[in-house]
């Protein structure tokens, strides 16, 4: 016997919703904020170039947004935009690599950069991967 909820597209939509647990996406975007706060502060607290301060500024004060911004829609009970949450990995990509083009003045600052444009594009890429599952829920079936 089939329960209508089974039927229900939109039923099944808030079931999957509910399937994701936000609030350990919530701590996902909150750690990605975090390291793009690092960013923007690592440059003045190791040796640097200005070329470096110029870099790290601008990506980390971008990561920062885009994953604040994801951490305050899973704070009020919505998905995180996987646009959002796919521009925060291009971000978190390009610090990886960018002490390979920018002199970054110090191989400390070159390392943290990149480590920490490593997590940021992992903990994005994560984000948006289970938020994306959870908002397709024609896919659900294939899940249970």
């Amino acid at each position: 016997m089939s329960n209508a909820s089974d039927t229900d597209p939109e039923r099944r939509t808030r079931t999957d919703y509910n399937s994701l647990n936000t609030d350990v996406m919530q701590w996902v975007s909150a750690l990605a904020a975090l390291l793009g706060l690092y960013l923007v502060a690592s440059p003045f607290l190791l040796e640097s170039t200005d070329a470096a301060v110029w870099n790290d500024t601008l990506v980390g004060t971008a990561i920062f947004l885009t994953a604040g911004y994801n951490f305050y829609r899973l704070s009020k009970d919505r998905l995180a935009s996987v646009g959002v949450a796919s521009l925060t990995v291009l971000l978190g990509l390009w610090a990886l690599v960018s002490p390979s083009f920018i002199d970054m003045g110090g191989s400390a600052l070159a390392t943290g950069t990149a480590i920490s444009g490593l997590l940021v594009a992992a903990l994005a890429a994560y984000n948006a991967y289970a938020n994306n599952k959870a908002d397709t829920p024609e896919r659900a079936g294939a899940r249970a």
